[in-house]
């Protein structure tokens, strides 16, 4: 059992398991009956996405100093409190069940989701 990180809109992988979307909006354009069936989401989750000031910040980076002090805002707003407590939760349910959790982006390397990774691996979670 493990979490997969994925960009949401990629196609799934077989035993990928419940697509979690950790962002701040829908997908554009697309209906809400429609967001599993095209491989986004099947629950939404936009607590675990970074508030919006800094996803602005992070599309405007152009240098990887950037990206790290924008990444180290990030960790810091989902480090604690309620985001927190849900990646704890995400961590345990990582040794039960297959699930997957993501972002558009389709750099990791410049997505939320790298931050994601660090903290879900930090609380011990499986991750594939």
């Amino acid at each position: 059992m493990s979490i997969r990180i994925v960009q949401l809109g990629s196609p799934r992988v077989p035993g990928e398991g419940l697509r979690i979307g950790t962002v701040r909006r829908p997908p554009r354009g697309v209906p809400k009956a429609d967001f599993a069936r095209r491989d986004y989401y099947d629950v939404w989750l936009p607590l675990l996405s970074p508030s919006p000031e800094l996803v602005s910040q992070a599309k405007a980076v152009a240098s990887d100093a950037e990206w790290r002090g924008v990444a180290r805002k990030i960790r810091a707003e989902l480090h604690d409190g309620e985001a927190g407590k849900v990646l704890d939760v995400l961590a345990a349910l990582s040794a039960t069940a297959d699930f997957s959790v993501g972002c558009y982006c389709d750099d990791e390397n410049r997505c939320h989701r790298s931050v994601l990774r660090e903290l879900l691996r930090e609380r011990g979670a499986r991750l594939a």
